[in-house]
């Protein structure tokens, strides 16, 4: 019988499969043909398999693909959290911009969440919100939270509900605090996600999406600096979405914002409509990219 799923867990050829009708978890393996195509199964595949005796089964179809990650390989992601903590450790604008370049040029909504405002004096609040108000200014949802007071935790629950979530950010920013203050059945410790998806040589090599206030999440060990090597320069151009609204009005159509005459971005950043020190993290990034010297 033929039925139809996504794929939530892959570990060493088995699949675990949510059924789309009864949400049953069903192990499958995948039938020989991907291996002679070349074909990987991924989680957050969605997929047509084969219940046989025993309530197990083999995957025999694999519908297209929305996108997919390298590290860790999951597919069809439609959000990303990028978390990045007000205050121990600083907030880092350069590691933000690399972080939302990549999860543009993968077609993916960015969600940017700043944890621990708590820890943040007046002044200090003060000082941050002109930078939050640039991001929220070209297009972005800024979240702002803390787990002590369960503040910004209602907006994460509405903005993950029925999508594909990867969570990234720095060591020590608060990923899976949160995670847990808002489904706290998943009991997550520190890095613990990490360590699942196989960080490191010696680990097992699993990938796992968690069930979080109806989607699905994973955590992303490595995700900035390894996908950043598969980006070219006019990905980059387009993944900076304050530039694409002034393209247009550059002299020339295929204007990189670099050296060329009457670009209308250099235009703006000379004005400050465009914050100086995006760009210049732009062309840093773009430096990188034309040389292949990825920096972690």
């Amino acid at each position: 019988m033929q039925k139809t799923g996504i794929i939530l867990t892959s570990l060493a050829g088995f699949y675990d499969v949510e059924d789309s009708a009864t949400h049953e978890i069903i192990t499958c393996r995948g039938c020989g043909r991907f291996r002679k195509d070349g074909q990987i199964l991924l989680v957050g595949d969605q997929v047509t398999y084969h219940l046989t005796e025993g309530q197990n089964g083999y995957i025999t179809k694999l519908n297209p693909r929305e996108n997919q990650l390298t590290r860790p390989p999951i597919a069809n992601v439609s959000l990303a959290l990028i978390v990045f903590s007000a205050k121990e450790p600083a907030f880092n604008i350069k590691f933000l911009d690399r972080l939302l370049a990549v999860i543009e040029a993968k077609q993916i909504k960015p969600v940017i969440i700043v944890s621990k405002i708590d820890l943040l004096t007046p002044t200090e609040a003060q000082n941050l919100e002109p930078t939050l108000h640039y991001y929220q200014k070209i297009g972005y949802l800024v979240i702002k939270t803390s787990t002590k007071s369960a503040t910004g935790l209602a907006e994460i629950k509405a903005v993950v509900n029925k999508e594909i979530v990867v969570i990234c950010g720095q060591s020590g920013v608060g990923k899976s605090s949160i995670l847990n203050a808002i489904e706290q059945e998943l009991k997550i410790e520190v890095n613990a996600i990490s360590k699942a998806l196989g960080r490191g040589k010696h680990t097992t090599r699993q990938v796992k999406l968690y069930k979080l206030a109806g989607g699905l999440v994973a955590d992303t060990p490595g995700f900035s600096a390894l996908e950043l090597d598969e980006l070219v320069a006019t990905d980059l151009k387009a993944a900076f979405i304050e530039f694409t609204q002034l393209q247009e009005m550059c002299k020339f159509r295929g204007c990189m914002h670099v050296n060329e005459p009457n670009c209308a971005v250099k235009n703006s950043v000379d004005t400050g409509e465009l914050r100086k020190s995006r760009y210049e993290d732009y062309l840093q990034l773009l430096d990188e990219i034309q040389n292949r010297k990825v920096k972690y």
